[in-house]
């Protein structure tokens, strides 16, 4: 079977976590979009097990949660008129849970933003702290019952709820969202410190993604096509992110400020998630020659 060497897949997955689309990486990389794209789903796969192993039992304080939009095929308002539109076209939401401290991803979630998505959003980061936590997340209200569910009486629970004026006149029809005029601090749970109740780290990771990957891109042809394609763009991000890439102000990886490694990995070590995954290639028949004919 066929491999590309190690550089070329470092370079291949190196071009997609720093925003290059598919297509611009196949040129710079002189191989095929098919080639880029096994490799993505094959980092996608491999980073998406690794996560749900070694992201467990992680000691936090703070933990902000925020959603992040983007779209699949078609915008959800264009859906029905979109040629050979798959099941899963239209808008798409990631939910994220991060640490204040350490600034690692403890959860995500891709799907819808209902209260069904926010359930098993909030299930899940729930089995992956070791501690009781100050939790804040936007004004969602499908926290609420979500929040409740997974914790109970456990955790120390407040949302930062923002308030938005009209929007200007001249961003009529387009891109533009409404001036944040203000934002206001509910307490619904436990006793959380009113100081330290923020999002204001998760959505500037929400910012990093959008930099990092061309799938969340706004106003270009970059979005994703396929909704399978697109989680596995994420997973392999969150691995980078988490244990691959230095914080600017930690000096360090997230991992390794929260505890949870001190190694500092790069891409190579992401390559050799994917080898160690990968079946054991099936072994050759003995050769059998053709019986003459003796007749």
């Amino acid at each position: 079977m066929n491999k590309l060497p190690l550089h070329k897949r470092v370079q291949i997955l190196s071009m997609l976590v720093e925003g290059s689309s598919l297509r611009s990486v196949s040129r710079v990389a002189g191989v095929s979009i098919n080639t880029v794209t096994k490799l993505l789903i094959e980092a996608g796969e491999a980073c998406a097990a690794y996560h749900d192993e070694a992201v467990r039992e992680v000691t936090a304080s703070r933990i902000q949660c925020d959603e992040i939009w983007s779209f699949c095929y078609a915008k959800a308002k264009n859906v029905a008129k979109a040629k050979a539109a798959p099941v899963d076209a239209g808008d798409v939401w990631t939910w994220t849970a991060l640490d204040a401290d350490s600034k690692m991803i403890v959860s995500y979630l891709v799907g819808g933003r209902d209260s069904g998505y926010a359930i098993e959003f909030m299930d899940d980061v729930r089995t992956r702290l070791a501690n009781r936590v100050q939790l804040t997340t936007d004004g969602h209200k499908a926290y609420l019952e979500a929040v409740e569910g997974a914790f109970g009486g456990d955790v120390d629970f407040a949302q930062l709820v923002k308030l938005y004026g009209a929007a200007p006149e001249s961003a009529k029809g387009r891109y533009s969202p409404a001036e944040c005029i203000g934002t206001k601090k509910m307490v619904v749970e436990g006793d959380p410190d009113k100081d330290k109740i923020s999002t204001s780290y998760v959505e500037r990771q929400n910012l990093t993604m959008r930099m990092s990957m061309r799938r969340f891109t706004r106003l270009t042809n970059g979005f994703s096509k396929k909704i399978e394609n697109h989680i596995h763009s994420l997973s392999l991000y969150f691995v980078y992110y988490n244990f691959c890439r230095i914080h600017k102000s930690l000096k360090v990886t997230p991992a390794m400020a929260a505890g949870l490694t001190d190694t500092l990995h790069d891409m190579e070590w992401i390559i050799g998630l994917i080898d160690a995954g990968a079946p054991e290639p099936k072994k050759r028949g003995p050769y059998k020659k053709q019986a003459e004919n003796s007749n």
